[in-house]
């Protein structure tokens, strides 16, 4: 392997790096989803405010006096208050999680939360596959790597996809509380971080390959012409 072709293994893995430090920043945090009643729901001085992600769920009570008076809804929770937060039952007792009268879908969440550890778990073995190919020189690992980084980024989107769809049931399972919703920054560091280890992974299986793809198509003027 020349120092040419590790150069540019070693900025794939860089690329890829940063794709799993994103992904361990966004599921190691509840910043997933936040939830806001109207601020005025409680015709108190504070109002309640939550935020959850994978593993467990936050409330918050914020002093409606601190809330932008342009904002209907009771947040954001990034607000000084009182915080109260738990780690969800149901990956210990199998209970579902209530939050403002409504209740977490158990399965959805568990589906989300399984999808996004063994797409850590494919981070791993790509980065191991890509130390190995480093220290060996053997291209073969970088397609191993490639498949690892592209198949956990897929994951990780799709881990995504299927909280959205927790998080649309939560709030169809009961009318009583109005509730405003959105995705927050938790959800962004995940989904920068999958398109971030595709990225990685296309990298390293256009490393591996045998050929250049840009001289095969774009080739010197003088190979073409003879």
């Amino acid at each position: 392997m020349s120092e040419v072709q590790e150069g540019k293994i070693k900025l794939a893995f860089f690329v890829a790096i940063v794709g799993v430090v994103l992904t361990v920043l966004g599921l190691g945090t509840e910043y997933w989803v936040e939830l806001s009643p109207p601020k005025n729901f409680y015709n108190n001085q504070t109002c309640l405010a939550a935020h959850y992600g994978l593993w467990k769920g936050c409330t918050r009570t914020l002093w409606v006096a601190d809330i932008d008076p342009e904002r209907e809804s009771c947040g954001p929770a990034e607000l000084p208050g009182e915080s109260n937060c738990t780690y969800f039952k149901f990956y210990t007792t199998g209970e579902n999680a209530v939050l403002f009268q409504k209740t977490t879908e158990k399965s959805l969440n568990v589906a989300a939360a399984m999808m996004a550890l063994f797409g850590l778990f494919l981070m791993v073995t790509g980065a191991i596959c890509i130390t190995t190919a480093l220290s060996k020189g053997e291209s073969f690992f970088l397609k191993a790597a490639s498949v690892c980084f592209i198949l956990s980024g897929l994951l990780i989107l799709l881990s995504l996809i299927v909280f959205n769809q927790s998080v649309l049931s939560f709030l169809a399972s009961d009318h009583s509380v109005p509730l405003h919703h959105e995705l927050s920054w938790s959800v962004s560091c995940v989904g920068c971080a999958g398109a971030i280890l595709i990225l990685g992974g296309t990298l390293f299986l256009l490393l591996a390959l045998p050929f250049s793809p840009w001289r095969r198509c774009f080739p010197p003027k003088n190979e073409s012409d003879s």
